[in-house]
């Protein structure tokens, strides 16, 4: 009889957890709405090169509060799968979704964007699929020098070389190819303010470089702008916005990560797909209605500077980051991400970089990146994490 009221308890609590977890998935929807509509507000004024920065930067705040959170709880499965799943969403459903409503809306031209930028971003995004292919393939092969140590050594060691070199992308972005990376529907801007390349700063480095920005936005005399729209509120009111609205939604994705197990049980699905799929796809509403925003109104700069800048960010910047923190607060998080988790991500960036390549995009394009996203979908909703590997309560 004690058993039977112990699985009913477990089963009510699971219901209710199932609940709240939904309910904040639904309450973050308009917040993200709203943050999209305060970017584009703020982005009259800093230009839409630093207009995406933000919509990057407010976006994957909210991946990295949800995985020091996750971390904190020992996680640690969450934490690498939310995060991959943060840049399948943004390089295939974002990015799909903005072309695909970009090309419906202008069907008789064809919309361009900066190559040049999103070829180096491929390389970058190549990089960190190295960096998490080599620890996968050294454990899945038996080859380690010290079993259960190389691998660990081998994954923070890693994380050091992607943050040094983003830190190097950064600089070589400010100083050495200015010119070569400003928007392409841009002209006229030879302060160089403009050709901070969209959404590829890191989170902490990019709120120096907004500020500096909109301070030096400030003693211009210039006010002329491409858009017959002029802004409904103010700069600093656009800022104060953006942060209320990050922070309620940093607080509903804590709900959403302390509720994802009784989720998974209450509404019988796995949790790989709810880490991977659902999880993601809330931590990028801000940018998925953002990218959709801007590729409707013809600056398709932005847009993918929101999700391929998004991509690049988590990639090199956040899933390292959170190696190094879970290595200085003693969790053994490395890059070993699973040989199905890797081959997707490698599969997601050479089915993107191929879509960049020429430079233009059209609805089919998109579609077929959406179809991408379906087979993934399709993949880790009957995908089961080994017992060995997965988050013990």
């Amino acid at each position: 009889m004690g058993n039977a009221d112990n699985l009913e308890i477990i089963g009510s609590n699971s219901h209710a957890e199932g609940w709240v977890f939904f309910l904040s998935l639904l309450g973050i929807i308009p917040l993200a709405e709203r943050l999209g509509w305060a970017t584009e507000q703020l982005a009259f004024y800093t230009g839409p090169t630093v207009g995406g920065l933000l919509n990057a930067t407010f976006g994957n705040a909210t991946e990295l509060i949800i995985s020091m959170y996750a971390m904190k709880h020992g996680m640690l499965r969450v934490v690498q799968q939310s995060l991959l799943g943060s840049i399948l969403s943004n390089m295939l459903l974002v990015l799909g979704c903005a072309f695909l409503c970009g090309g419906i809306v202008h069907p008789n031209k064809e919309q361009v964007f900066n190559k040049s930028n999103a070829v180096m971003s491929s390389g970058l995004l190549l990089m960190a699929v190295m960096g998490l292919l080599f620890p996968a393939v050294l454990h899945f092969t038996h080859t380690e020098l010290h079993y259960g140590k190389s691998e660990l050594a081998l994954s923070r060691f890693s994380s050091c070389i992607m943050l040094i070199a983003y830190g190097a992308y950064l600089y070589f972005q400010l100083t050495s190819q200015k010119n070569s990376y400003s928007p392409i529907t841009e002209v006229g801007y030879g302060d160089g303010i403009y050709t901070l390349n969209r959404a590829n700063l890191s989170f902490f480095f990019s709120l120096s470089v907004l500020v500096e920005t909109l301070l030096h936005e400030a003693s211009l005399d210039d006010g002329s702008s491409d858009d017959e729209e002029s802004p409904a509120i103010s700069k600093c009111e656009s800022i104060i916005w953006l942060s209320i609205l990050t922070l309620i939604i940093s607080v509903l994705s804590e709900y959403l990560v302390n509720t994802i197990e009784g989720a998974s049980l209450a509404l019988n699905i796995p949790l790989a797909f709810i880490s991977v799929i659902l999880l993601p796809i809330v931590g990028n509403a801000a940018e998925h209605a953002s990218a959709i925003m801007f590729a409707v109104k013809d600056k398709l700069d932005i847009s993918l500077g929101v999700a391929i800048g998004s991509s690049t960010q988590i990639s090199m910047f956040g899933i390292p980051f959170c190696v190094v923190v879970a290595w200085i607060i003693g969790r053994p998080l490395d890059l070993n991400f699973q040989l199905f988790e890797t081959a997707t991500l490698f599969m997601t960036v050479l089915v993107v970089a191929f879509m960049l390549q020429e430079g233009t995009s059209n609805y089919f394009k998109g579609l077929m990146l959406l179809f991408c996203y379906l087979i993934v979908g399709a993949s880790f909703y009957v995908h089961l994490d080994p017992e060995s590997i997965q988050d013990k309560p």
